[in-house]
């Protein structure tokens, strides 16, 4: 299955954080909101500027208007009958009412226009520019508001950080417990695992894997301990009928028998050691041994004529009767599916078991091994698919790592046959303690 959902999401997928998409969306929010305020608040002012300028204008023509009809001298820039007045100012006076008007003069600066109808039938009117204080204060409010808005969006992409780093934090610690359950680590909770005071959803997605986890957690031990029970019921039929097989006189028949009762046997034993492996119960019988000689020792009882190459030798502590079996197993697998010559070489604390076959199915190589299945077709041979899941089982309990991969010449593509297998367990520098954890080591000079 994880092989599967790794194929689903694309190699080249762009992966982005979740705090810059956070504050992103927040700067660009805060963005749009500035841009918007800055629009209104300047037509605002431009508004109620121009308004100003425009009352100011017709109390000044209302005054040269007393003045005009009393005779006395014209002041604030006043004209009779301008031949400039706008025209719809014209229609408005010609209609005997006082009123202004604003048009747009040279360079985007309004002109600010006022008039009165006189009584012999002129026109007084005044003309003036939007003074260059207005100007001023409408530069300085537009560059107030560009600041302010760059302060927005500096802020809010500061606030978006922020944020967005708690909850991704929060995240990366959710999605390293999930892994951690994934890889097997049952007691891990991810809620324990993210912290914090505050509850948000991030808490109830993390309930949720603990639930699940709890749930196959229950799954997994239910069907592992039928599967044991099977196992168990089986050996005393089986042992029963292997005996019986032996009483039988000889001859063809009586040898198919046995083979079969035989491999009957064989296969309960397999799934009994999966199900106690499984159960994670099991424990290492420590002792230290000679690891180079071990293996030339064990493998020569086993078959003589596979070659073991001792390059570097090295003690180590760990439990002989599971490494035997890990061994073996991996000795058998390369016998059943792979090709001769079968070398095995020990070099300080690593063990490779290679044979000259077509290679590791790329299931095996992407998922582990899986019990019950044997792989391709074309690595022939019988088998039931329990050998190297064993060997993985009785690595773990060895504090080891268990790796495979295929031999390819360098620079060969990957759909190029492979021209072998090898199977590499690595053991550990500190063996396992009783308990199944590993040793605190003091630090030097502690």
């Amino acid at each position: 299955m994880r092989g599967s959902l790794r194929r689903l999401i694309p190699d080249d997928a762009i992966r982005t954080g979740l705090r810059w998409k956070l504050s992103a969306a927040i700067a660009l929010v805060g963005a749009l909101v500035a841009i918007a305020l800055s629009l209104v608040v300047h037509n605002a002012a431009r508004v109620s500027m121009l308004d100003n300028s425009r009352d100011l204008a017709d109390e000044r023509i209302q005054v040269a208007q007393r003045m005009y009809e009393s005779g006395r001298t014209q002041s604030f820039g006043v004209k009779v009958d301008d031949p400039a007045i706008p025209r719809d100012l014209l229609e408005k006076v010609a209609e005997g009412r006082r009123a202004t008007y604003v048009s747009e003069g040279p360079h985007g600066v309004p002109d600010i226009w006022a008039a009165v109808p006189l009584k012999d039938g002129r026109v007084l009117s005044l003309h003036t520019r939007f003074t260059d204080r207005g100007a001023d204060v409408m530069k300085d409010l537009d560059q107030a508001l560009f600041i302010g808005s760059i302060a927005v969006v500096l802020g809010g992409s500061a606030l978006g950080v922020l944020i967005g780093g708690q909850l991704s934090g929060r995240l990366r610690k959710a999605a390293a417990a999930a892994n951690r359950v994934a890889a097997g680590e049952t007691d891990v909770r991810v809620r324990e695992a993210i912290g914090g005071v505050v509850r948000d959803e991030t808490d109830d997605l993390a309930r949720a894997v603990d639930a699940m986890a709890d749930a196959l957690q229950q799954r997994l031990e239910a069907e592992r301990r039928v599967t044991a029970d099977i196992a168990h019921e089986l050996r005393t039929p089986v042992t029963g009928l292997l005996t019986a097989a032996e009483l039988l006189p000889p001859g063809r028949p009586t040898e198919l028998v046995l083979d079969r009762a035989q491999a009957m046997r064989t296969l309960v034993e397999d799934v009994l050691e999966v199900a106690r492996l499984d159960g994670a119960s099991e424990r290492a019988e420590l002792h230290d041994i000679m690891l180079g000689e071990f293996v030339a020792r064990r493998v020569a009882a086993k078959d003589p004529d596979t070659e073991v190459r001792v390059i570097h030798e090295s003690e180590v502590t760990t439990d002989p009767r599971r490494l035997e079996r890990v061994l073996f197993n991996l000795l058998a697998n390369a016998a059943r599916h792979g090709k001769p010559p079968i070398e095995v070489s020990v070099e300080g604390r690593v063990i490779r078991v290679r044979d000259h076959g077509t290679g590791f199915p790329e299931e095996l190589l992407s998922d582990g091994p899986q019990r019950f299945r044997t792989g391709r077709t074309d690595r022939s041979g019988t088998g039931y698919g329990l050998g190297l899941t064993i060997a993985a089982g009785q690595a773990r309990v060895l504090g080891a790592r268990l790796t495979f991969r295929n031999i390819r010449p360098t620079g060969a593509p990957e759909h190029m046959a492979a021209e072998g297998a090898v199977a590499v367990l690595w053991l550990p520098e500190h063996a396992p303690t009783n308990t199944g954890s590993f040793p605190m080591l003091p630090l030097s000079g502690g």
